[in-house]
């Protein structure tokens, strides 16, 4: 039988969501719901395993890691890029490397959630009501303010198109953006300094690369607006953490909405977690892509590779 691994099933739904029944009698399969930290814990977990299955980045598979996984001959991942995935090394070792389809909705959706909550200032009435208060705290309308989107890819044309249904005037600057494609959405085309001085929320929809890898540091938080704020739904390290929680103690901007973190899980001594209670910080633990419909797609993913690999037809192939 072959020996399957799923990884980093924090919610344990491997089963709920995924076909498994198809592959009955074929394979062994255990799930693993709790995130190992400790490299030489997770090699000796895996070393027996011919497949492993890897929810996005949760776990990084390095060249390492790879290289002590004697049995590993198939790496399945979630959606159809994985970074903290060495390919080559799997390419090396004639190991296939393979991905599932995905849903791209739920992480528009959940910024536009942390826009919504971390403009108005609304975290505090949740509490109040909570606590039988009523009425503390004086929000903020999004209707004529400037909307910033750092990347306009997939999730970033979502989060424009939202922008301006609430009646926003948009704009979006990267690295490789051009105005004709910024013309095609209707979002005006800015330089890199006007996205910072002119949003009023600034939207995270770039890739991490070299490029992007801290990009957003102090000196460009500073020039921001004292009542902007910041939403991060892409990866954590395109900002540059102490610079943010430095801007953040010290009202450089208004607030900040994080789904994504340098670490993940965030530590729980993390600064973050302390600052949430003092700062309009609102945080949730990286659940930009976490809906039943994706879920649904990744884990039924998993189900189709193992059953080509099995039929010798591997697909969707990314090595």
């Amino acid at each position: 039988m072959l020996k399957v691994a799923v990884l980093d099933d924090y919610q344990k739904v491997t089963k709920k969501f995924g076909d498994w029944e198809i592959l009955k009698d074929k394979i062994y399969l255990k799930v693993f719901n709790n995130y190992i930290e400790n490299k030489a814990v997770l090699i000796k977990s895996l070393t027996e395993f011919d497949v492993i299955c890897l929810m996005r980045e949760r776990t990084k598979l390095s060249a390492d890691i790879i290289d002590k996984l004697p049995n590993l001959k198939l790496v399945v991942t979630s959606g159809m890029w994985n970074p903290s995935v060495d390919s080559k090394k799997l390419k090396q070792k004639n190991i296939i490397f393979c991905g599932t389809d995905n849903r791209f909705h739920s992480t528009a959706e959940l910024s536009w959630l942390l826009t919504m909550v971390v403009w108005r200032g609304i975290k505090n009435e949740f509490k109040n009501m909570e606590k039988g208060k009523w009425q503390t705290e004086i929000g903020r309308s999004l209707f004529g303010k400037t909307l910033g989107i750092f990347g306009l890819g997939r999730q970033g044309k979502q989060v424009a198109r939202f922008g301006k249904a609430f009646g926003m005037d948009v704009m979006a600057w990267s690295h490789n953006l051009t105005k004709e494609r910024c013309k095609e959405e209707d979002v005006k085309y800015v330089n890199k300094q006007e996205l910072f001085q002119k949003s009023d929320i600034l939207s995270i929809h770039t890739k991490l690369s070299e490029r992007t890898l801290n990009f957003i540091d102090f000196g460009k938080l500073s020039l921001m607006k004292k009542t902007s704020i910041i939403i991060n739904t892409s990866r954590g390290p395109i900002i540059k953490e102490n610079d943010l929680i430095h801007s953040l103690e010290n009202k450089l901007i208004s607030g900040a909405g994080l789904d994504v973190y340098d670490i993940e899980p965030l530590p729980k001594m993390h600064k973050f977690r302390k600052l949430e209670k003092t700062c309009n910080l609102v945080l949730t633990p990286h659940i930009g892509y976490v809906s039943e419909e994706t879920y649904e797609k990744f884990h039924n993913g998993y189900v189709l590779a193992i059953q080509a690999f099995l039929n010798k037809r591997p697909e969707n192939v990314l090595n």
